[in-house]
């Protein structure tokens, strides 16, 4: 069942976060306005090292008051492919300049109230190039081995949408191949 929209109209905008009211119809005919966030698209790196490890930050989110572990990753600028994005985002803030890169997987965290699209990319190489030139991302970058991985789910270590799309999704790939 499909819902019908009649317009939007934005009510708040910067250049971060635009937050618009949507008038909409569901199916059983109830008419109102829904708020939708509107989100520049992520692009999200999985680097894999050749010691079936994997490149996270270890940072804060100041939104959650929380640390956790978390893939490289950032918002697409304008002009810059996802790919770019994924691996400019991914030598800011590691330092690391991921090799060639595929797409892993594509995800709509959470499509009910947000355009926000990422797109998770995977390296199974890179290159240390020296200290991050992002400073205000990560306390510390490291190399975690594939196998903790879902132990750290488990214990809520990893909590980030795009972190947690994109390493589920390699611990598949992994276990297939």
């Amino acid at each position: 069942m499909q819902w019908k929209t009649f317009g939007e109209r934005r009510i708040y905008a910067n250049h971060w976060v635009n937050l618009d009211l949507v008038d909409v119809q569901q199916p059983d005919g109830r008419r109102w306005e829904h708020h939708v966030l509107r989100l520049r698209d992520l692009a999200v790196t999985a680097v894999v090292g050749e010691h079936q490890d994997v490149l996270m930050l270890w940072r804060h989110r100041l939104i959650t008051d929380t640390w956790a572990w978390e893939l490289p990753m950032g918002l697409i600028e304008e002009g810059e492919t996802p790919q770019e994005a994924a691996a400019r985002e991914a030598m800011e803030e590691t330092g690391w300049r991921p090799g060639p890169m595929r797409p892993l997987i594509y995800a709509e965290p959470a499509n009910g109230i947000t355009d926000s699209r990422h797109h998770v990319f995977r390296a199974d190489s890179a290159t240390y190039e020296g200290e991050p030139s992002e400073k205000n991302e990560a306390d510390r970058v490291e190399w975690i081995p594939l196998d903790q991985i879902r132990d750290m789910v488990d214990r809520r270590e990893i909590v980030s949408s795009g972190s947690l799309v994109g390493l589920l999704y390699l611990l598949m790939d992994e276990a297939i191949h």
